[in-house]
């Protein structure tokens, strides 16, 4: 059986695997109890770790240039909303989950301290949010913003608005 059905199956069928397991163990998740169990989409603990990297101080914007620049377009669209999951993977087992998040950080920043940061960060929020153990946070950072990139943007766009009257 694969973690993504052991994940979604009954609480029947899965309350067996996690009382061996918590016997076993000596210890009892959080997500199962004598009543049942709490299943907790990949979604879910995607956008938990996207809003807590957001957080960080030094961190400029969470994905990649493609993903910013979507989401950037879909968040311009009437209706449009922000895709808190974007530059964000999840692994989510029964009692454990594994973050990778790339991001960009602002030029001047000591990077090393703000991964760890996003660490320390996607980490407890995950934890306390969901009670899931957090048991890796790998941050990617695929580029360095320069106050001078959104300079750039905005003369562009006044000179396309004065060619037009």
């Amino acid at each position: 059986m694969t973690e993504e059905t052991e994940r979604t199956s009954s609480p029947a069928s899965s309350q067996g695997s996690g009382e061996r397991s918590a016997e076993r163990t000596g210890k009892r998740s959080a997500l199962s109890g004598d009543l049942g169990t709490t299943t907790i989409a990949d979604v879910v603990v995607s956008k938990i770790a996207g809003v807590a990297a957001r957080e960080v101080a030094g961190v400029h914007a969470i994905g990649g240039g493609a993903a910013r620049a979507f989401g950037a377009f879909r968040e311009r669209i009437p209706g449009g909303s922000t895709n808190y999951s974007q530059g964000v993977n999840v692994e989510v087992g029964q009692t454990e989950a594994a973050v990778d998040v790339e991001l960009v950080a602002e030029y001047g920043v000591a990077i090393a301290d703000v991964a760890e940061s996003v660490r320390r960060n996607v980490a407890t929020s995950i934890g306390r949010m969901t009670g899931l153990k957090v048991i890796e946070v790998n941050v990617t950072v695929s580029d360095v913003w320069l106050p001078e990139d959104d300079d750039e943007t905005s003369s562009d766009d006044q000179a396309q608005e004065s060619r037009v009257q």
